[in-house]
């Protein structure tokens, strides 16, 4: 409903936008998240402990379970801090029912958005949950997807299916997007001081998604429209996938001209201008870098472009498995063992270092290319995780790593490099070590037994 303002006919009021804006500011607002995980929960917890009201909705109920008890499921979050606001100030609730959505003023949309086997994006977890909220969609609601997505998600798909309850987006309900910037394991940059990216789908949308978001974080910045927010997200990550590609195959290079690729990045970095380093490594794994370069690349192929250099990185990064898979046949082929007999010794499961995040882990492909090939005596080590399901086979990880079972392994492999690891006691202990992220670079006394990638040896 719009009123014109008294003294000024020209000028409109748009009280769904003016209560809304008021209990933002007011800080008496109703926060509704939907998905919580590794996205939704940090956020979740953020405006909870700033005092206001919130309602998590997830269709695990398992993750309800845990959280109505107070219990936390997510490593970089305070498990004392998931018990107050949850049952100390009572500030978060969760549930599975999307009715609550209708109790919320501004309800986020953090969902998986994966990609399908033939790699096009698959954001039917965005679609599912839109039509629930649009379900119970009233006037004077917020509504800012989160999840990571293609140009266009915003305005093509979840806004069609909020409008089909015949409320006007930008007078009855507002729509934004605002990227997610989750790096998991980072305990610097959190939800509260990393900035955030906003784009409305109107003036008053971004107005209000600005609003909302600084009242748990730092710095907000508005953009035009939510495809560039959309956009924005992707260039960030492919960004990174870009350059960890070129290290990649330099590595790879590298190995060939009698290089070490560590040593030259080292010295490349000396520079103060002009260039940013980036690290070789076992491949790539998280929820963006490997995903995002195919989210782009099937939307350029809606508009006739083909992104050959984003995609051909996304490729390079995905050919590390089976370079590491090369590596350790090689060592296998240097001892008195077959493949069938070989024992190898996967030292991390997580996608990186100090987590507990195993989506889309280059190890984990690792230990599966192991076994296609017909390495049957394969285990692993990870603190973080504590079993895993590799082509049909469930590995559970060792209770510790000892001296007396590195000796027993022919090839040990560090493919992830948690601070816990005692590197020089790996290094001591086993016959060979294929090392793929210059975690021996420290070691003390001899290396003769560790095989570096991208070292040149």
């Amino acid at each position: 409903m719009a009123l014109r303002r008294a003294g000024n006919p020209s000028t409109t009021i748009n009280l769904p936008e003016e209560h809304l804006m008021a209990s933002i500011l007011s800080g008496s607002m109703t926060v509704g998240v939907v998905g919580l995980g590794y996205v939704g929960l940090p956020l979740a917890l953020e405006f909870a402990k700033s005092g206001i009201k919130t309602i998590g909705i997830d269709t695990s109920e398992e993750k309800i379970k845990l959280l109505r008890s107070g219990k936390n499921y997510i490593q970089d979050l305070d498990d004392d801090a998931i018990r107050d606001v949850v049952k100390k100030s009572k500030k978060l609730s969760a549930t599975t029912d999307f009715a609550m959505a209708k109790d919320c003023d501004v309800i986020y949309i953090c969902v998986p958005t994966p990609f399908t086997p033939n790699k096009d994006p698959d954001i039917s977890h965005i679609v599912h949950a839109t039509k629930g909220v649009a379900e119970h969609l009233r006037p004077g609601q917020l509504v800012i997807l989160k999840s990571t997505t293609f140009p266009g998600t915003t305005d093509n798909y979840v806004k069609p299916i909020l409008d089909a309850t015949k409320l006007e987006c930008g007078r009855d309900y507002f729509l934004a997007f605002s990227p997610e910037r989750i790096d998991p394991g980072n305990t610097t940059w959190t939800t509260k001081n990393t900035p955030v990216v906003v784009g409305g789908v109107t003036s008053a949308c971004t107005e209000l998604a600005v609003a909302v978001n600084q009242r748990i974080i730092n710095e907000v910045v508005p953009v035009s429209s939510p495809a560039v927010a959309e956009m924005e997200k992707l260039l960030e990550n492919i960004f990174r996938s870009v350059n960890i590609a070129l290290v990649n195959e330099l590595a790879q290079l590298c190995d060939r001209l009698g290089i070490n690729i560590w040593e030259v990045v080292d010295a490349a970095k000396t520079k103060p201008f002009g260039f940013m380093p980036f690290y070789p490594g076992p491949g790539i794994g998280g929820h963006c870098i490997l995903i995002d370069p195919y989210y782009l690349s099937w939307a350029a192929r809606e508009v006739d472009f083909v992104t050959n250099f984003i995609t051909l990185a996304a490729e390079v990064n995905e050919s590390m498995p089976f370079y590491v898979r090369a590596m350790i046949e090689r060592e296998i082929a240097k001892q008195p063992v077959t493949l069938k007999s070989a024992k190898v010794l996967l030292l991390g499961m997580a996608f990186k270092k100090d987590v507990d995040d195993l989506r889309h882990s280059p190890a984990l492909k690792v230990a599966e290319l192991c076994i296609e090939d017909g390495i049957q005596n394969i285990s692993y080590f990870d603190p973080f995780i504590p079993s895993v399901d590799v082509h049909g086979k469930r590995l559970t990880s060792l209770k510790s790593l000892t001296p007396a079972y590195i000796k027993k392994h022919d090839v040990v492999v560090i493919t992830t490099d948690h601070s816990s690891f005692d590197i020089n006691m790996i290094v001591k202990n086993a016959k060979v070590v294929i090392d793929t992220r210059n975690a021996t670079k420290d070691v003390r006394g001899s290396k003769k037994n560790v095989v570096l990638l991208g070292d040149g040896k």
